[in-house]
């Protein structure tokens, strides 16, 4: 199929080869925008035929807009390292003619996993990956930006996750997001107030407890919502510092 695979890496080479062999199910070029890697990632990447290009990290958004005008193909499929196709979207993909579809980009619901462990509550967090550049591109505002669309079609289909090899690794990258969450807030001119920390904390908790159904997922459900409370009460307790350190 005349699709590009787009995929943003870091020292991946524990992933690389995995989310290359799974896009290479329904894309005749990969295209790998790499943020400066010191271990193997290229060289795996380039022995399976994709085609490496080295660029210092510009953000989610914007490393992603890198890559899609070097992609040889209008229709671009954007994934991270740390993502695969499932069975059901690669069928999925297979059935759809992008020559004739009226859609501008397609849709996938994502399966998250924390070790060996699917995550209900998350599920199934859509997330537009499939589109045409010709006609839409990635956002480049923002932390996790996304493809800017108002024709999107929701394709019956999975793309996994893998997101963190533990509870220990969820954490230490909580910490990271929420840092930056709250240096991109505070930079965009957001106030918070002495309330917020514990209003969003607890916002997020019932949230993910009741609304989402996690008190009912078993011990996964409970951790991954305690952990998600934290960061949303940390964030706004560090905005509240910054802005405490403006005097």
């Amino acid at each position: 199929m005349k699709i590009t695979a787009n995929i943003i890496t870091l020292n991946e080479e524990k992933n690389i080869k995995d989310v290359i062999k799974s896009v290479q199910e329904v894309c005749d070029e990969v295209l790998i925008i790499d943020s400066l890697s010191s271990d193997k990632t290229c060289e795996i990447a380039e022995s399976l035929g994709a085609k490496v290009v080295k660029q210092a990290y510009l953000g989610d958004g914007g490393q992603k807009a890198f890559g899609a005008p070097l992609a040889k193909n209008k229709w671009v499929l954007s994934i991270d390292a740390d993502e695969r196709l499932d069975a059901n979207a690669i069928e999925a993909i297979k059935n759809i003619n992008l020559d004739e579809t009226p859609y501008e980009a397609f849709s996938f619901a994502r399966k998250t996993f924390v070790g060996k462990n699917f995550i209900k509550l998350w599920y199934p967090d859509r997330v537009t990956r499939l589109y045409n550049r010709d006609i839409c591109s990635y956002s480049t505002v923002g932390g996790h930006a996304k493809v800017e669309s108002k024709n999107i079609k929701a394709l019956d289909a999975d793309m996994l996750h893998y997101s963190y090899d533990d509870y220990s690794h969820m954490i230490k990258t909580t910490h990271k997001f929420i840092t930056r969450g709250a240096r991109i807030s505070y930079e965009d001119g957001k106030k918070a107030s002495a309330l917020d920390p514990f209003v969003h904390g607890v916002g997020a908790l019932f949230k993910a407890l009741v609304l989402k159904g996690g008190a009912f997922h078993g011990v996964h459900g409970w951790n991954v919502a305690v952990i998600s409370a934290f960061s949303s009460y940390m964030k706004y307790a560090l905005m509240l510092e910054m802005q405490e350190n403006e005097s």
